[in-house]
C-alpha cells in the first residue's frame, strides 16, 4: 500500500463548514503526498457528501486514497482521466454526476499540474572542449526540443487541463442550475518567477486570469459561480522534498517548507470564509518565521492594479486612415 499520509492531521473541525455537503471534485488528487491527496482527505474527514479523487497516471496512489477515504466512510470514488485529452475527460461526465447522486459536483478544486525538470530559458548550452560544430549543433537542436517538449506539457496540463474542466463543470452547473465554486491552484512564481522553470511561471500566471474570464462569459448566469485562485510557496511533497533542505531554492519565500497537512489546514481557513470575501479572489499563502523555530501562516490578498498611459509621441502624431 502506498498510502502515507497522517490522516488525523487533516481533520479540521472548527472549518468543517468549508466542505460539509458539499459534492467535491479534485483534479490531480492521486499522487501520494500530494497537494490534490491533502485537499481530498480535508473534504473528506470533514463532511463532504462525496469526493471524486481524480487522476491520470497516479492510479495506484489514487486507488489507495480512495480505499482510505472509504474507510473513513466517505462516498469517495476514483476518476481516471487526461484532462489535455477532451474526449477523455468528457466521457467522465455521466459517471462523476451518478457518482454524486444525479447532480455535478458544487466544489471542484483544479489542482493538476506538473513541474519542470529546469533549463536556462533563453540560453544556448556552452560549448564542450574539442566538440565538432555540428555535433554541438546537434546537440543544442535536442536539447532545444526537449526543453520545449517538457514545457509544454506543464503547460497543456495546467491551462488546457482548467479551462476544459471550468467549461465542463460550469456548463453542468449552468444546466442544472445549481451553484458551483471553483478553487484554482497556482504557485507564488506566477507573480514572482525563478530561474529554470518557464513553462511552470506562465502556465500559473494564466490560471490566475481564469475567474475574471469565467464570469464574463457567464454573463446572467455568473451568479452561479463563485470562484478564486490560491498561489502556495513550496510545499513538501513528491516533487519538491529534494528541495527541502536547499535554502537557496525556497529560502526567498520561506524559512521552511510547509507539510501538506499545514498547507490543507490554512486552505481550509480561507474557504471557510463567506463567498463574497473570497469570489474572484487571488490569495497568496505567506510562511514568516516565528518564535522557537515555529512559522505564522497567513493569507494576502493579491490585486493586479491596470494602469494606461499615453505615449506622447503617438498621441501627438496619431494614424489617421
Amino acid at each position: 500500500m502506498s498510502y502515507t499520509a497522517p490522516t488525523d492531521a487533516f481533520r479540521f473541525d472548527r472549518y468543517r463548514a468549508a466542505v460539509e455537503g458539499k459534492r467535491v471534485f479534485i483534479t490531480g488528487a492521486g499522487k501520494d503526498a500530494g497537494i490534490g491527496q491533502a485537499f481530498a482527505l480535508s473534504a473528506g474527514l470533514n463532511g463532504a457528501a462525496s469526493v471524486g479523487v481524480h487522476f491520470h497516471r497516479s492510479y495506484e496512489d489514487g486507488f489507495d486514497l480512495v480505499n482510505q477515504l472509504r474507510a473513513e466512510g466517505v462516498n469517495a470514488f476514483p476518476v481516471q482521466a487526461d484532462v489535455t485529452n477532451l474526449g477523455d475527460l468528457w466521457a467522465s461526465r455521466s459517471y462523476v454526476i451518478e457518482q454524486m447522486g444525479g447532480l455535478p459536483p458544487n466544489l471542484v478544486i483544479c489542482n493538476s499540474g506538473l513541474t519542470e525538470s529546469g533549463y536556462s530559458f533563453g540560453r544556448a548550452l556552452k560549448e564542450e572542449d574539442g566538440e565538432p560544430s555540428a555535433v554541438r549543433r546537434a546537440r543544442v537542436r535536442q536539447h532545444f526540443l526537449e526543453n520545449l517538449d517538457e514545457s509544454r506539457l506543464v503547460l497543456d496540463t495546467k491551462v488546457d487541463g482548467f479551462l476544459a474542466s471550468t467549461h465542463l463543470w460550469a456548463g453542468e452547473a449552468v444546466y442544472h442550475q445549481e451553484p458551483i465554486q471553483f478553487v484554482y491552484v497556482s504557485s507564488r512564481q506566477a507573480i514572482d518567477p525563478g530561474v529554470s522553470v518557464p513553462g511552470y511561471a506562465i502556465s500559473n500566471w494564466a490560471v490566475l486570469q481564469i475567474p475574471k474570464v469565467l464570469k464574463v462569459n457567464l454573463g446572467r448566469n455568473a451568479d452561479l459561480v463563485q470562484c478564486f485562485s490560491l498561489m502556495f510557496p513550496f510545499i513538501r511533497t513528491g516533487m519538491t522534498d529534494e528541495y527541502a533542505n536547499n535554502e537557496r531554492v525556497f529560502g526567498r519565500w520561506q524559512p521552511r517548507m510547509l507539510e501538506p497537512s499545514e498547507m490543507a489546514e490554512a486552505f481550509m481557513a480561507l474557504l471557510d470564509r463567506p463567498g463574497n470575501e473570497t469570489d474572484d479572489g487571488m490569495f497568496q499563502l505567506m510562511v514568516e518565521a516565528a518564535e522557537q523555530n515555529e512559522v505564522d501562516v497567513t493569507w494576502r490578498q493579491v490585486k493586479f492594479n491596470l494602469a494606461e498611459e499615453k505615449l506622447t509621441w503617438s498621441e501627438d502624431n496619431p494614424l489617421r486612415f
